[in-house]
């Protein structure tokens, strides 16, 4: 089986969790079938060489008789050889383009299976286990032996039995990718029609990915946002695709271990902020002793606790406000993600300004483990759960800060933890 040199973005992995990391573009050396090719080779004209040998043989086979003599057959048994060894890679290197444009995906794997399934040093089980590749997650083919497959993916090369994995299902492979169109400006309007008169539907931030919905507009690329679907402009943002890929034993037990000191230093930070909290409200409180009656009472409760429902809690106070393009702040008015920001720095805990950034923060879980607090990501777009189906996020700037369920309202790209 010829190489296909499709490349895939390389995930953090969690069993059966959205998981996220850098996109890697997709580049395009891709293999294929034969049928066109022949096909095609057929309407330009006879393979060269292989007629002249034929012509040749007719030649000589005509003046034997007349001489009553057996034709000489050196020449075209030569001009064969040469024929053969000259046009025979140009013949391979059309087939491979056929190939390629009829299933760009013909040596993509995709595992098949309830959880992961080990990869290994050799085509036995017997063989050391060298890392996992999850379901749904993509490998590259590279070769058969024995009912398992020699497979490439991520930072793993090694062997997968055959039998759990999908080869060549061009269906499946773009069923559990993702088109992805990141944001390489500081602010891009997504508008409602390809034309820069149409209406603005929404304005999404740099580093913002977005899913690809359609490329077929010369300039243009349809994506879905908080808004709907709309169109960006080719030039501003930097296509690629995204699949899962495995995981190598040192990379999991890397990320299990960065996921506890993640865990452990934000409960930290969580517990201190909690503290400075208190220490601050009853100095506050003290200094507020014969005050006027009159005073301004405080609106919203400081943040308690350290958990993922406090986390919720808190930001439940602020729906309501304003949404702003490009704020942080909860009273005055954030966007998506400058609110989730604000809400947990009140914990302690320091977060990009940026959704498309956030889906690398924390750690990954999937959407039947989603608890109270974990951070949502979409397409342009994050909230906070607040538990019973719900998210709390700030929405669009005619909607501010509010409540919206069902969570998976639009496809989820990534649940993050970080309590």
């Amino acid at each position: 089986m010829r190489k296909n040199a499709l490349k895939m973005s390389v995930y953090s992995v969690l069993s059966a969790a959205l998981v996220t990391s850098t996109v890697i573009p997709v580049s395009a050396a891709l293999t294929a079938g034969v049928t066109g090719v022949l096909e095609e080779t057929n309407h330009v004209g006879p393979v060269a060489g292989v007629t002249l040998t034929f012509s040749n043989y007719m030649v000589e086979n005509e003046l034997s008789i007349r001489k009553n003599t057996a034709p000489t057959v050196t020449e075209s048994t030569e001009i064969t050889e040469t024929a053969e060894t000259t046009e025979a890679p140009e013949i391979t290197e059309a087939l491979a383009a056929e190939e390629a444009a009829e299933n760009p995906y013909a040596d993509i794997a995709i595992a098949q299976v309830n959880n992961y399934v080990n990869i290994r040093s050799e085509a036995s089980e017997e063989g050391e286990v060298l890392g996992k590749l999850y379901n749904n997650s993509a490998a590259t083919v590279e070769g058969e032996e024995n009912g398992w497959y020699k497979i490439t993916s991520g930072t793993v090369n090694g062997y997968v039995k055959s039998e759990y994995v999908v080869v060549g299902n061009e269906e499946l492979a773009r069923e559990v990718s993702r088109r992805v169109a990141t944001v390489n400006t500081e602010t891009l309007f997504v508008r409602e029609e390809p034309t820069t008169e149409s209406v603005k539907l929404g304005m999404v931030a740099q580093q913002d990915d977005l899913t690809v919905l359609d490329e077929s507009t010369e300039g243009w690329i349809k994506v879905t946002i908080e808004e709907g679907e709309g169109y960006v402009a080719s030039e501003y943002v930097t296509l690629s695709t995204e699949f899962v890929q495995a995981e190598s034993k040192a990379e999991e037990e890397a990320r299990l271990a960065k996921e506890e000191e993640e865990r452990k230093a934000a409960a930290a930070a969580a517990a201190a902020a909690l503290a400075e909290k208190n220490k601050s409200t009853q100095s506050d409180s003290s200094s507020s002793q014969g005050a006027s009656e009159n005073a301004p009472v405080q609106t919203y409760n400081p943040p308690t606790g350290g958990s993922g429902q406090d986390v919720a809690n808190f930001a439940c106070q602020f729906v309501g406000n304003p949404y702003v393009r490009g704020g942080s702040s909860l009273t005055n008015g954030a966007d998506c993600s400058g609110f989730v920001m604000a809400v947990y720095a009140q914990f302690g805990v320091s977060l990009p300004h940026s959704s498309g950034a956030m889906r690398s923060c924390g750690y990954g879980v999937s959407l039947d483990e989603i608890q109270p607090g974990d951070i949502v990501c979409y397409s342009g777009h994050v909230g906070i759960y607040v538990g019973n189906n719900t998210i709390v996020h700030a929405s669009t700037p005619s909607t501010g800060i509010k409540y919206t369920s069902p969570v998976n309202y639009h496809t989820i790209l990534a649940i993050r933890r970080i309590f």
